[in-house]
């Protein structure tokens, strides 16, 4: 008898929590259902998710309208093998033995579903790419 593999887990951390890293949380939890843990949070989360990142979202299948931005935690990161950050730069806690990673991609914040398009398909390559690396 094998022991279980360790689920590897990724956090994905902009200021608002309302745009790029939710995007990125629910690609990946799309994409990897069980087999990667996902988190996302912001160091400033606002209230409500962006309605043209929702939007944009439901297009490509994935319904996030229901996500709650959430405050960035040490914990999250503690708990996290990958941590992606978004635009939040010296804000994230940085921990010993963590894959950091900055994804450089413009804000969609104050954008309509037009602007948000071109952000969301650079976001799911990446993630697609993430999950290759992760998983084999």
């Amino acid at each position: 008898m094998t022991a279980p593999s360790h689920r590897p887990s990724v956090l994905f951390v902009c200021v608002h929590n309302a745009g790029r890293s939710q995007m990125a949380a629910a690609f990946l939890a799309h994409l990897a259902g069980d087999r990667v843990e996902v988190r996302s949070a912001g160091s400033a989360p606002a209230d409500t998710v962006n309605p043209a990142v929702a939007e944009a979202m439901k297009e490509a299948g994935i319904d996030i309208s229901t996500e709650t931005p959430k405050v960035l935690t040490v914990d999250a990161v503690q708990a996290s093998d990958v941590v992606i950050t978004m635009g939040c730069g010296d804000t994230c806690p940085v921990f010993p033995g963590k894959r950091y990673l900055d994804w450089q991609l413009d804000d969609p914040a104050g954008q309509g579903v037009d602007a948000v398009r071109p952000i969301r398909d650079e976001i799911e390559r990446r993630v697609r790419e993430l999950l290759t690396e992760l998983t084999g």
